[in-house]
C-alpha cells in the first residue's frame, strides 16, 4: 500500500507509518490507537489520517456536508457521541465516523454499530475505562553499564541508530575489546570476527542485535511495561468488568509486572538486593568496622596495666620506635582480636559471600595502629567486584524478565487497543439508549425522508420533554407555521436524522426511512437583510446548487430574510422550480408560503406546523407538520382571538375589547 495515496499523508508521515508493524491493517480498520504509535503522530492527526484512509478505501469523494450549517449539525451529532466517551482516544476515534453517500462505507458502519448498540455500558466498565490511556514508548532511556562494539564503520552507524540507549564503540582487535570490557559491566560485540575471542570480562558476541532487542537492551522493554503499568492493569480491569477475553494471559501479565519496579529494574531478587545494598552501604560499613576495632582497643588499653623498665623504654626510644610498637608488643593479642572483629563486622553488615569476604583480610591488615585504619586499594577492588556482580546480576534478571515480557508486548498493545475500542462502541450504545434510537432504513430510490416519533436531542430542553415529531417529505416543500412553533427545530431534526443515517448510526426516532442523499445543503436563517454583495454571493450559491448533480437534500430556513419580501418570494419560487426539475428533495421554511406558491410555475407542496390556539398568551402547537396545509401565522391567531372576544362581549371579564367593534377584527381577519 502506498501510504502517500492516503489524503493528508506526505513523505515524512508515510515513513513514520512504514515503521509500524501493521500500519496497513490499522488504516483499513481506522485504528487510531495503532496509528498514533507512529513517530510524530498525535491521536488527533491519526484520526484524520484514518478518516482519509477510509475514504480512499471506499472511493468516497467526500463533500457530503455541503454547507456550514450542515457541518454544524454533524459537529453537534458528533459532540453528543463524544460526550458519552470516557477516554480521549474514543473522542478522537469517533471522528473517523462521518456522513457519506458511499453505500459500502455506510453499510460498514451500520454493521459495526449494530454490534456496538448491544454492548452493556455497565458502570464498572465505565469506571475502569477512566484509567485507560494509549501506551507511550519510553524516551530518553540510557544504559551506562553496557556497550556495543564493532570494527566496521558502516555497522557502527546502523547499530547506533538501532540502539540509542547504549554506547557504541569502534574497536580494532581483541586488545581493544578487552580494554572496553574493563570499562563496562557487559560488552556486546556485533561482528562475527569476534566469535571465539577469549578476553577477560563479560563479553558476548551477538551478530544480529536488531532482532534480539530484549537480549541486547532489555531495559527498553522493561521501561515500556513499567511506564504503562497503570494503563495495562486498567485495560485488564475493563476486560474483566465487561466479561471480554483479553488478548493475553492476565496472570502472566500481572506476575511479570509484580517483578518489575517503577524505574524499570527487577525487584524481588534477594541476591540482587544484597549486592545493591552492599555497594550502597560499603563506605558506611567500613567506617563502622573501624569503630568496632577502635572501641575494642580503647577498652583494652584502658584496662591494661603496662609496666616498662626504664632501660627498655630508653632502648625503644633510642631505636626510634613509636609508642605503637610498644603497644604492639604489649597488646598484640588484643589488636588481633580487634582486627578480627572489624573484618567480621564488615562481612556481616554487607552479607558478603566467602569469596567477597576474603577482601576483608586485606582491607584490615598491616602494622598495628591506633586508631585502626583500613586499606583503600583492596576496598576499591571490593567495590568494583560488588558493582560488577550487581550489574551482571541485574542484567541477567532483566534479560530473563524481558524474555517473558517479549511474548506479551504485542498482545499488550492489543489489550489496550481493545479496551479503547470498547469505549468507542459504548459511546454509541449510550447514545442509542439515551435518545431512544432506532436503526433507520436507507432507500436508494430518491432523496426523501419519513420520520415517525422523531425527537431532537439538540433542543434546549431535557430530551424526555421534547415532543415527538412525525414528518414525511418527498420533492420540494414549503414549511409554514407560527413564530416559535418549531419550524427551525424541525429542520434541525431532519438534518440530524439524515446525517446520522448517512454516518451509519442509529437515529433518535421511533422509526425512520431515509433516501440516499449525495449531499446535504442546509442553509441557516440569515441575520437581517443582506447588502448587495452578500445577496449576490448567496444567489451564486443557489445557482451552483441547482445546476449540480441530483440526489441532494436541501434544507433552507427563512431565505426571504435576505431581501425585500416581494423579491424574496419570486427568488424562492425560482429556486424551487429548479430543484423540482432536478428531482431533488427540499424543505424551505418560510412565512411567505402563499406568495411563493403563487409565484411558482410548478405545484409546490405546503406543510404547516399548526398552532391550535393561545393559552395564557402562550402558543399551543402541534409540533408535527400537517401535510398540505398552510399554517396560520401568530398575528392571525391573535386577531382571531380578539375577534372572538369582541363578538362575545369580552366574556373573559378582563375588560379588553369590551367596547371594540367586532367588525374591525373580522375585517382584519378576512385579510389573512
Amino acid at each position: 500500500m502506498e501510504f502517500t495515496s492516503v489524503p493528508g499523508v506526505g513523505e515524512k508521515t508515510a515513513d513514520a507509518l512504514a515503521e509500524l508493524e501493521d500500519a496497513e491493517a490499522a488504516l483499513r480498520r481506522g485504528d487510531v490507537a495503532t496509528l498514533a504509535r507512529a513517530r510524530g503522530l498525535t491521536e488527533g492527526r491519526a484520526a484524520a489520517i484514518a478518516r482519509g484512509a477510509v475514504r480512499e478505501r471506499h472511493d468516497d469523494p467526500g463533500g457530503w456536508l455541503a454547507t456550514d450549517r450542515a457541518r454544524e449539525v454533524y459537529e453537534d451529532a458528533l459532540g453528543l457521541l463524544q460526550e458519552r466517551a470516557v477516554t480521549d482516544y474514543a473522542e478522537k476515534r469517533l471522528r473517523t465516523i462521518y456522513p457519506s453517500a458511499t453505500p459500502s462505507r455506510i453499510e460498514e458502519v451500520r454493521e459495526w454499530a449494530a454490534e456496538a448498540v448491544e454492548r452493556d455500558p455497565d458502570e464498572a466498565v465505565l469506571d475502569a475505562l477512566e484509567n485507560v490511556e494509549q501506551p507511550t514508548e519510553p524516551r530518553g532511556l540510557r544504559v551506562r553499564e553496557r556497550a556495543l562494539a564493532t570494527a566496521d564503520a558502516e555497522r557502527y552507524a546502523a547499530v547506533k541508530d538501532a540502539f540509542p540507549e547504549l554506547s557504541v564503540e569502534v574497536v580494532e582487535d581483541a586488545r581493544d575489546l578487552a580494554e572496553l570490557a574493563r570499562s563496562y559491566a557487559t560488552v556486546v560485540a556485533v561482528d562475527e570476527a569476534f566469535a571465539g575471542v577469549d578476553v577477560e570480562g563479560d563479553v558476548r558476541v551477538i551478530t544480529d542485535p536488531e532482532s534480539r532487542h530484549e537480549e541486547v537492551v532489555p531495559e527498553r522493554l522493561l521501561a515500556f511495561f513499567a511506564e504503562n503499568r497503570a494503563e495495562l492493569l486498567a485495560a485488564l480491569d475493563v476486560h474483566e468488568a465487561a466479561g471480554i477475553d483479553p488478548a493475553l494471559d492476565p496472570g502472566a501479565l500481572r506476575d511479570a509486572l509484580s517483578r518489575l519496579d517503577d524505574d524499570g529494574t527487577v525487584r524481588g531478587d534477594e541476591e540482587l538486593d544484597r549486592l545493591s545494598d552492599a555497594v550502597d552501604d560499603l563506605d558506611a560499613a567500613v567506617s563502622t568496622a573501624e569503630s568496632v576495632a577502635n572501641d575494642h582497643l580503647r577498652d583494652a588499653i584502658r584496662e591494661q596495666d603496662v609496666t616498662i623498665e626504664g632501660t627498655d623504654f630508653l632502648s625503644l626510644v633510642e631505636q626510634g620506635a613509636r609508642v605503637d610498637s610498644l603497644l604492639s608488643r604489649e597488646l598484640a593479642d588484643e589488636y588481633d582480636a580487634a582486627i578480627r572483629r572489624a573484618r567480621e563486622q564488615l562481612a556481616d553488615a554487607l552479607r558478603l559471600d566467602e569469596s567477597e569476604a576474603e577482601f576483608t583480610e586485606r582491607i584490615f591488615a598491616g602494622d598495628p595502629t591506633f586508631p585502626t585504619e583500613h586499606n583503600e586499594e583492596p576496598l576499591n577492588r571490593l567495590r568494583t567486584e560488588l558493582k560488577t556482580a550487581r550489574d551482571r546480576r541485574a542484567a541477567a534478571l532483566k534479560s530473563g524478565l524481558a524474555e517473558d515480557l517479549a511474548a506479551l508486548r504485542e498482545p499488550a498493545d492489543e489489550l489496550v487497543a481493545d479496551a479503547l475500542e470498547l469505549d468507542v462502541e459504548l459511546a454509541v450504545a449510550r447514545f442509542a439508549r439515551d435518545f431512544d434510537c432506532v436503526v433507520p432504513e436507507i432507500d436508494d430510490e430518491g432523496t426523501w425522508f419519513a420520520i415517525e416519533g422523531g425527537r431532537s436531542p439538540l433542543l434546549d430542553v431535557p430530551f424526555t420533554e421534547a415532543e415527538p415529531v412525525d414528518y414525511t417529505v418527498s420533492g420540494v416543500t414549503l414549511l409554514s407555521g407560527v413564530n416559535s412553533g418549531g419550524k427551525t427545530s424541525t429542520l434541525d431534526l431532519v438534518a440530524l436524522i439524515v446525517t446520522l443515517a448517512h454516518m451509519g448510526l442509529p437515529v433518535p426516532a421511533e422509526s425512520a426511512r431515509v433516501g440516499r442523499v449525495s449531499e446535504l445543503h442546509y442553509y441557516a436563517k440569515s441575520q437581517g437583510t443582506l447588502d448587495a454583495g452578500a445577496f449576490e454571493s448567496t444567489l451564486r450559491d443557489f445557482g451552483d446548487l441547482v445546476s449540480g448533480a441530483s440526489g441532494r437534500l436541501v434544507l433552507v430556513d427563512e431565505l426571504e430574510s435576505i431581501t425585500e419580501p416581494g423579491a424574496s418570494a419570486k427568488i424562492i419560487a425560482g429556486i424551487l422550480e429548479a430543484l423540482d426539475e432536478q428531482g431533488a428533495t427540499g424543505v424551505f421554511v418560510s412565512h411567505l408560503a402563499r406568495q411563493i406558491r403563487e409565484a411558482a410555475a410548478v405545484d409546490v407542496a405546503v406543510d404547516g406546523i399548526e398552532a391550535v390556539g393561545l393559552e395564557d398568551g402562550e402558543l399551543v402547537v402541534n409540533r408535527s407538520p400537517r401535510k398540505d396545509h398552510l399554517a396560520r401565522s401568530t398575528p392571525e391567531l391573535i386577531v382571531e382571538k380578539l375577534a372572538r372576544e369582541a363578538g362575545a362581549g369580552d366574556s373573559d371579564g378582563s375588560g379588553s375589547g369590551a367596547d371594540a367593534d367586532p367588525a374591525f377584527y373580522e375585517g382584519l381577519l378576512e385579510k389573512f
